[in-house]
């Protein structure tokens, strides 16, 4: 079959002061990097109201479709911005993850990568914040489980920053296995080992300046047997690419190669526990020369299992 590329024009519209990290360029260097990878391009839709409020409240959704701005900017927090586009962009991508679900479930790809912005695993249930508005992983997660009655979802967030969203989405139900690595201290403060929800949760925090082989070890040793006990029916990944060395928001030190190794590993466990039913979605990454190359070996290897 093939991979799929879940992105929309609407995702340039969610734009950010000037000299905000989360720019529209980003999205320009991840869809750039992809040119010619004869990959399987769908457009992002809108997501559901019911599938946001399986993650969120309504009073959430609301909140956030209340203060959509009618021009200029309205500020959520200190690095949270909303402009005239951001409505729609964080409507298409939760549901751009959402229908990277479906695709998938439905056989019609074998896995997907949405390119979209702006990304979800800080926006915890009553908050955004981080960047994020709705928790688009997820949200994904809950509609695969409701919608599609799959008992059993795993998310995979190798994102710098502790989705603390995520975490704080997901940590009550048992359905769902959410495992993070993450450099520690750093924003937002979350991601401690002790946090295990209800007992769902793998908090696998790494020092700054870590480097490859640290990173390469919690994941083997730790976090990818953890998922192979849960025997996940669908793996999420929560990709973001903040943790490259030339990333100027943190200091994990990985490298181009590193997110392949990654992709790849995680590809090998899906092939073995969900018939390689991978949906990943763009979290972080803020140099844009390195945003792109990551994300090119990202998807590079999951249309590797899509030929």
């Amino acid at each position: 079959m093939a991979t799929a590329l879940i992105t929309h024009r609407a995702c340039y519209d969610h734009v950010t002061p000037p000299g905000h990290p989360e720019q529209v360029a980003r999205l320009d260097s991840v869809l750039g990097a992809l040119t010619g990878m004869d990959l399987v391009t769908i457009d992002a839709p809108m997501a559901a109201e019911d599938d946001l409020l399986r993650a969120h409240p309504k009073a959430h959704v609301d909140a956030i479709r209340a203060t959509a701005p009618k021009d200029g900017w309205r500020s959520l927090d200190a690095d949270t911005h909303m402009s005239v586009g951001t409505l729609e962009a964080a409507y298409r991508a939760a549901g751009g993850v959402v229908k990277g679900v479906d695709l998938v479930l439905s056989g019609k790809v074998d896995n997907a990568f949405a390119a979209v912005r702006p990304p979800g695993h800080h926006a915890e249930r009553e908050t955004a914040m981080g960047f994020c508005f709705f928790g688009s992983v997820a949200v994904a997660a809950y509609h695969a489980l409701e919608f599609h009655g799959l008992e059993r979802v795993a998310i995979l967030d190798f994102d710098v920053h502790h989705g603390n969203g995520t975490q704080d989405l997901v940590e009550e139900d048992a359905r769902i296995l959410f495992c993070s690595s993450h450099q520690m201290p750093l924003y937002p403060g979350t991601g401690a080992a002790h946090e295990t929800g209800v007992g769902n949760v793998l908090n696998v925090p790494l020092a700054e300046g870590a480097g490859s082989e640290p990173f390469r070890a919690v994941w083997d040793n730790d976090i990818l047997p953890r998922v192979r006990r849960f025997a996940p029916e669908l793996i999420l990944i929560s990709a973001g690419f903040d943790a490259h060395a030339d990333d100027p928001l943190a200091g994990l030190e990985l490298r181009d190669e590193d997110f392949a190794w990654i992709t790849r590993r995680i590809c090998d466990l899906a092939d073995e526990v969900c018939a390689g039913r991978v949906v990943s979605a763009l979290e972080g990454g803020y140099d844009l020369e390195a945003l792109g190359r990551s994300a090119r070996a990202h998807v590079e290897v999951l249309k590797e299992r899509g030929e």
